[in-house]
């Protein structure tokens, strides 16, 4: 067995934005050559979201609609009272970002079955950017052979 990585660097839109990386990951599989294996992908970054779900046109507008009922960027939260903190200048208010994130998560791990992503039919994963726009780097580690 062996252990590799990559990292994916995707550059977001303004606000929610959902990204399926589905296709980029399926591409580091065959690259590496893994058959058989696992695939862990993480976000390094406090404010996505990573999940596995269908990449349909109307569920992803029906996903950003849930999240901003859940947590709405218009309601009070302490972590927003930026002059009580030590942050930069350009620092955003987004604490209903780092609170979706927490919901959703930031890893997958995904099985490696004869050198193919091992999802369902309708599954992709979803990379779910919640305060851009922003640089945005994913973890894709790979443990196979």
């Amino acid at each position: 067995m062996r252990l590799t990585h990559n990292f994916l660097k995707i550059e977001t839109g303004e606000g929610i934005c959902i990204y399926n990386i589905t296709p980029q990951i399926q591409e580091l599989v065959e690259k590496h050559g893994i058959r058989q294996g696992n695939v862990t992908v993480i976000s390094q970054h406090t404010t996505t979201a990573l999940t596995i779900n269908e990449a349909e046109e109307r569920l992803l507008e029906d996903i950003k609609t849930y999240l901003k009922k859940l947590a709405p960027p218009e309601d009070r939260y302490l972590h927003n009272d930026l002059h009580l903190r030590d942050v930069p200048e350009d620092e955003p208010i987004n604490a209903h970002s780092h609170l979706m994130a927490m919901t959703m998560g930031t890893t997958e791990t995904i099985p490696i079955l004869n050198g193919k992503l091992a999802l369902g039919t309708w599954q992709s994963v979803l990379l779910l950017e919640l305060d851009g726009p922003r640089t945005r780097k994913v973890l894709v580690q790979f443990w196979g052979e």
